[in-house]
């Protein structure tokens, strides 16, 4: 009996499922790019609110706009896609089919 109670603890040791921390990489630019976090907004489904992790190191939140191909940094700076942008990688995140 004692045996068996050891082995129903052990069984329910491994069936405890732990929180995965999946994330979507890519290799870009010769840069690992992986998207920590994204939520699309409601209203404006062609915003993103996303954190990056550029080369393991995470960024902070930023949105976006995959219509006007800018991003809004967290001081409200708006800058245009530009060359190495990883904008290119979120906007293309819920374009695949």
């Amino acid at each position: 009996m004692k045996y068996v109670c050891y082995l129903l603890l052990l069984i329910s040791f491994f069936c405890v499922a732990l929180p995965a921390e999946a994330s979507v990489c890519r290799n870009y630019q010769g840069r690992e790019i992986c998207i920590v976090d994204i939520k699309r907004n409601a209203k404006n489904y062609w915003e993103y609110r996303v954190t990056l992790s550029v080369d393991r190191v995470k960024q902070p939140l930023e949105v976006y706009n995959c219509r006007d191909r800018t991003t809004v940094k967290q001081d409200g700076t708006v800058l245009a896609f530009g060359q190495n942008n990883p904008g290119e990688i979120v906007c293309r995140f819920f374009n695949r089919k």
